[in-house]
């Protein structure tokens, strides 16, 4: 089954509710890290499908301060790295904070992160990173990248050397 992590902000962040609404509609698989009790013991279940979902979503909106999630993304970009890799990952970092978010160094410690963290990942020129400017346009390539692996699934029993989950 081709499953769309949905990584990126949590806490009380209500981005994913949309996607999953779709996703369901669609008949995709999703993973959803927030849940409601999240304790220890998720971890296990959120690493394993950070390291091997095929399609991994990564907003860093302007609702957190995001330091976490962007230092999450670093993490799966060095996955996306290995040459036999074929997942695709889809990042989106917003370039403003909420305004609630007005706390002089923590504000100003996120805007630096999110504006390197960009450009690095601009810098890689990685064929399955995809970098987009809103929640819109993640949810429509999420969705085209899901269609695409449908695809390249069955055909993966031609081609032994190419790994598609």
């Amino acid at each position: 089954m081709i499953t769309i992590g949905l990584f990126g902000t949590c806490g009380g962040s209500t981005w994913r509710d949309r996607f999953m609404a779709r996703y369901k509609e669609l008949g995709i698989d999703y993973y959803n890290p927030q849940v409601e009790n999240w304790d220890p013991s998720n971890a296990i279940e959120e690493a394993r499908h950070l390291a091997q979902d095929p399609i991994i979503l990564f907003p860093v909106t302007g609702e957190s301060y995001g330091l976490g999630s962007l230092s999450e993304v670093g993490f799966s970009i060095l996955q996306a790295i290995r040459i036999d890799d074929r997942r695709d990952f889809v990042v989106l970092i917003d370039d403003v904070l909420d305004l609630k978010l007005d706390n002089g160094a923590l504000s100003k410690e996120s805007m630096r992160a999110r504006r390197l963290v960009k450009q690095h990942l601009k810098e890689l020129r990685l064929p399955n990173l995809y970098i987009v400017n809103s929640l819109d346009e993640m949810l429509e390539v999420s969705v085209i990248l899901h269609q695409a692996a449908m695809i390249r699934a069955p055909l993966a029993k031609f081609n032994p050397h190419r790994r598609v989950e």
